[in-house]
């Protein structure tokens, strides 16, 4: 009877073992920086054995790409308002919130810091981005079949998502509403 119990229970376990090795990544980034812990270090403080994190992600590159894309698309999904320029509004918001939130900064580093791992290292950043391209893509593939007209996802990511992160990397100021709207009506 128990593992009848078990078998429908889909998330269970796994999912806290993902949500603990996810968080544990996260204040790890925060607190040493990118490069200053090991899978060890992440298993310890999820609560885990080393084998967990290695048969799940195989490798320190692997987790760390997978714990950026979970936070960005749980934190920031493509919004659907039925309109580019709403659509766009909304997403430069939540980005803005993301990377300015408690861990904002940890994740960008993270991100950014893939790029010094190697050709794993770089593998990985380069997933990250093609899915994340994928997903922003998809968006504009919307407002396209809307007969829209939106802009190329280059030009938003240089107008609006550089400066952003820019500003956010370099202490340079708040992440505001009114900074980030006009990020995106100078782009229009």
């Amino acid at each position: 009877m128990e593992e009848k119990e078990r078998s429908r229970r889909p998330g269970g376990r796994s999912a806290r073992v993902g949500a603990a090795v996810h968080q544990a990544v996260t204040d790890l980034v925060g607190e040493r920086g990118y490069g200053g812990f090991t899978v060890g270090d992440v298993a310890a403080r999820a609560g885990v054995a080393d084998t967990t994190v290695y048969r799940r992600w195989g490798s320190l590159e692997t987790l760390l790409t997978d714990v950026t894309l979970t936070r960005l698309n749980t934190r920031s999904p493509m919004p659907d308002t039925g309109s580019v320029a709403d659509d766009l509004r909304r997403y430069a918001a939540q980005v803005a919130r993301e990377i300015t939130g408690p861990d904002g900064l940890a994740l960008l580093q993270l991100a950014v810091a893939l790029s010094a791992r190697g050709e794993e290292g770089t593998r990985a950043r380069d997933g990250l981005l093609a899915e994340r391209r994928r997903q922003f893509e998809s968006m504009l593939d919307r407002a396209r079949a809307r007969g829209e007209h939106p802009p190329a996802a280059d030009e938003f990511f240089d107008h609006v998502m550089a400066p952003m992160y820019i500003r956010v990397l370099f202490g340079m100021g708040p992440l505001t509403e009114e900074y980030v709207d006009g990020l995106v009506d100078r782009m229009f």
